[in-house]
């Protein structure tokens, strides 16, 4: 099974050139049973990204474009009148899908972001009077664009703490380019790169969710995670230098996070244990949407990645 979702990382790697921790991040957010944010410019593959894991996976996908004027029914459907009978009968919106890609999501009003958040996390849609379950098999990626500001409407902190992880995605380096540009001319010819093609059933997704819970996680590791969410809750007590960057830490959702996706890592680079690395991997995308800096930090100049660098240097690791 481990095998199958490594030829599905190598798959989608074919395609998505410089981009493996996007990929990655991608792949533990669906065996973590997660939803992903991603942040980058435009161009850099988020939306083939996936694209080719819908195509890897057996299960639909459907893309949705957040503007200003979306309304909370276009994505979770409406109540349609039957006029030969009197009656509605609901009309199931792009929300009951697999997988969802939530293009520019903040581009969209808070009552349109408020009803995907919900459906995240309740992994449910109410109209009316009625309750409809979503697909037990279901994805979120969303995406920000972090160049343009105007139009936008910002997703509150307390939302942003439904997302598995935050992820940033930057510009390729030259050799990657390269390669882009080789890729494309190819496709343009219309020759697909070699390698087999990997379909994983539903089934095999939720067996491997099991085996990653089995993951054996010595104590000692699990009590460094902890504590690396304490020292964001509590900053000063870890070290002195970190007194002040902070206005609130992250909450028990940040513990599960990185609970899960540190054994989901582990699990997918072929460990049946999970490394004080792992955690230090995945840490930066699970806190950085979870930590509140300080006015005065924001005024000196940090980010969110500048505390997480710092803590994991002070925090011992095991």
């Amino acid at each position: 099974m481990a095998a199958r979702f490594a030829a599905l990382r190598e798959r989608i790697a074919r395609t998505i050139l410089g981009q493996r921790t996007l990929i990655d991040r991608l792949l533990i957010a669906l065996l973590a049973d997660g939803h992903l944010l991603v942040e980058g410019a435009p161009g850099l593959a988020k939306t083939t990204a996936i694209k080719d894991l819908a195509a890897g996976l057996e299960g639909d996908f459907h893309r949705i474009q957040f503007t200003p004027d979306l309304l909370p029914a276009d994505l979770t459907g409406t109540e349609i009148y039957r006029p030969n009978d009197g009656s509605f009968r609901f009309d199931r919106g792009p929300i009951f899908h697999n997988l969802l890609l939530a293009d520019e999501v903040n581009r969209a009003p808070a009552k349109v972001q408020s009803a995907l958040l919900e459906a995240m996390g309740e992994r449910q849609v109410t109209v009316g009077r009625e309750t409809y379950p979503l697909p037990r098999l279901f994805l979120v990626m969303a995406t920000q664009n972090p160049i343009e500001q105007e139009g936008t409407y910002p997703l509150p902190e307390a939302q942003l703490d439904r997302f598995l992880m935050h992820v940033r995605v930057d510009y390729p380096d030259l050799e990657t380019e390269r390669a882009i540009l080789r890729l494309n001319r190819d496709e343009a010819r219309g020759e697909r790169p070699g390698g087999p093609d990997v379909v994983v059933s539903q089934a095999e997704v939720f067996a491997a969710r099991q085996a990653i819970l089995g993951l054996y996680m010595a104590p000692e590791i699990e009590n460094y995670l902890v504590h690396l969410v304490m020292a964001t809750r509590n900053p000063g007590a870890y070290s002195r230098d970190l007194d002040g960057w902070l206005r609130f830490g992250a909450s028990p959702r940040a513990t599960i996070a990185l609970d899960r996706c540190s054994r989901a890592l582990a699990w997918l680079n072929g460990r049946d244990y999970v490394s004080p690395e792992d955690v230090q991997a995945v840490a930066p995308d699970i806190l950085r949407h979870r930590v509140l800096l300080s006015y005065e930090s924001e005024a000196e100049g940090r980010r969110p990645d500048d505390f997480i660098a710092a803590l994991l240097a002070r925090v011992p690791a095991p």
